[in-house]
């Protein structure tokens, strides 16, 4: 009898998984695979990164829970299209079963092995798992996609209704003890020295939702020094809590937080229906900007020297455990975009590399967002003032004394810039760039 495989990506769970769910009830046995993809590792600079620490013990967790029902996950280094041919052949598998993914990688990949598929004449079934619609679902009237967000979180909570929330949130959790998984003798997962990487100091936050927090969410989330946010952000990112159980848990709780969510789905809606925003602005126009890029600056904000301290704080959050407040990373992005003129793609490849939470769509949604190049519908001229950000946000220095101690010290440096000059200069050159582009 030849055997099913699934194929965990980031989906890291065995609970609510809608392609695991789908191909144990395929009437074959199935089994388990992870692919460290070396495509991917290759290009993390930091032999220390601690997301690739957090899959590696997402990984041990799955494998030991499998191994607990006589199973286990087969784990391979390397490249995917190289990968599956072998396994294939080894595992006699008829058809492989994994949840799809929207980044250009991602679908290349997927291309790829469905073509191996096709060459060894085995079924290839993907499945939408970590957003609730894709883009062919939701629609303007005339068939085109919505590029604003407050009309698109209208139709998309108007589908909910349509549709039904138990439907739309559905649970697809499987009943372990009796699933169908291929019975092998475990095998030995690799060290992660094997990969190329150290483990990380870092400690992760909890999956479990803390509904107190979620209650005063839309009262406290913008105020950096309370714990006042669900630290959902890296789970959502590696799948180790999916998006319906998380809505599930929150959908009667408070609807700011459901918002934030709606968010993350417009982003990844924004990449399936525009993949060219993965490279360069959503507004074509905004191509056009003549950034200053003046690397002494750039290195100023990626260190938290700036003289501004609720930007440096920021920074200093994300530079040291990986993770920065939302409010936080709205300033410092508007900061290098606005007042230094730096081009977004600089501030989001560096957030790329630091942020546990990594996203593609939300990071590159988010910058575009700041840059004034994106889907928003405010005009470019939005700059944040970032003492007036601190007045509001942070008024008696909380947040700014936990990660800029010496900020009202000699030895904090003066400003890079004054705020008055940069909006100033920043309004001229963006009308110079878009005067340019209508005139062309």
């Amino acid at each position: 009898m030849k055997n099913t495989a699934f194929w965990f990506r980031r989906d890291l769970r065995l609970s609510d998984n809608r392609a695991l769910h789908e191909a144990l009830g395929s009437g074959h046995q199935v089994i388990c695979f992870f692919v460290f993809d070396s495509h991917i590792l290759s290009k993390i600079e930091d032999e220390m990164d601690a997301r690739v620490g957090f899959i590696y013990h997402s990984i041990q967790n799955i494998k030991s829970r499998l191994q607990m029902l006589g199973s286990d996950l087969v784990i391979g280094h390397g490249k995917p299209e190289e990968l599956w041919p072998m396994w294939i052949k080894q595992y006699q598998l008829n058809g492989i079963y994994f949840n799809r993914d929207y980044e250009s990688y991602a679908k290349s990949r997927d291309e790829k092995i469905k073509e191996i598929c096709i060459q060894q004449k085995i079924t290839f079934h993907s499945f939408k798992d970590h957003i609730i619609f894709e883009s062919n679902e939701v629609r303007k009237s005339d068939g085109t996609p919505y590029t604003i967000f407050t009309p698109f979180k209208n139709a998309w909570l108007n589908k909910i209704r349509q549709i039904g929330v138990e439907e739309c949130f559905k649970d697809y959790s499987i009943n372990l003890p009796h699933s169908p998984f291929l019975k092998f003798t475990p095998t030995t997962l690799m060290d992660l020295k094997d990969l190329g990487f150290l483990p990380a100091r870092s400690v992760f936050p909890s999956s479990k939702i803390d509904q107190s927090i979620i209650k005063k969410y839309s009262i406290s989330r913008d105020f950096p020094h309370l714990d006042a946010t669900s630290k959902m952000g890296i789970h959502l990112r590696f799948g180790t809590i999916g998006i319906r159980e998380l809505l599930r848990e929150v959908w009667q709780t408070d609807q700011t937080y459901v918002s934030e969510l709606i968010w993350r789905e417009f982003y990844s809606y924004i990449l399936q229906s525009f993949p060219h925003v993965e490279f360069s602005s959503f507004k074509k126009a905004y191509d056009q900007i003549k950034w200053v890029n003046n690397e002494s600056q750039f290195q100023a904000w990626c260190e938290g020297k700036t003289g501004y301290p609720m930007v440096d704080a920021g920074m200093r959050e994300l530079n040291n455990i990986g993770l920065m407040h939302n409010r936080l990373r709205m300033i410092t992005a508007s900061f290098l975009v606005k007042h230094l003129l730096i081009d977004w793609r600089w501030g989001e490849a560096y957030f790329a590399k630091k942020l546990l939470d990594f996203d593609l769509a939300s990071n590159n949604g988010g910058w575009q967002w700041a840059a004034g190049s994106g889907t928003d519908a405010a005009p470019y001229f939005r700059i944040f003032n970032p003492t007036a950000q601190q007045k509001k946000f942070d008024p008696q220095f909380e947040y700014i004394k936990k990660w800029v101690p010496e900020f009202d010290s000699q030895s904090y440096p003066n400003p890079v810039i004054d705020h008055e000059f940069a909006r100033k200069r920043c309004l001229e050159v963006y009308k110079t760039a878009l005067r340019i582009q209508l005139e062309n």
